[in-house]
């Protein structure tokens, strides 16, 4: 099994979880979005403390209120990914000393 096939896969299991537990369709995008930035402040604090573990649940926690949020607002987020690459895939700029890529002024 590809990687490919392994995260499509995992996307539809969380699909599914989430209909059977009728967070989709009672939930919304919005409440799924205030989850990620939940999900986003433990990663920030497992980052700082540099606990390996908590890093991994909290990127994990994260891609699933991503995919809950996006099926919930009719997004496919394999869609959004693409269009995104599309869009960085031949952006130029420069790493800064802090590790954070700085695009060129169009």
């Amino acid at each position: 099994m590809t990687i490919i096939n392994t995260i499509d896969a995992n996307i539809i299991h969380v699909i599914r979880w989430a209909e059977q537990r009728k967070i989709i369709p009672r939930s919304t995008a919005m409440a799924q979005a205030i989850k990620t930035h939940e999900e986003l402040g433990e990663l920030l604090s497992a980052l700082l403390r540099g606990d390996r573990d908590e890093i991994e649940d909290a990127y994990g926690d994260i891609l699933v209120t991503l995919i809950i949020g996006a099926d919930l607002a009719d997004i496919d987020l394999r869609m959004a990914l693409q269009r995104a690459y599309n869009t960085i895939k031949d952006r130029k700029g420069t790493l800064r000393s802090d590790g954070v890529f700085e695009k060129e002024a169009v």
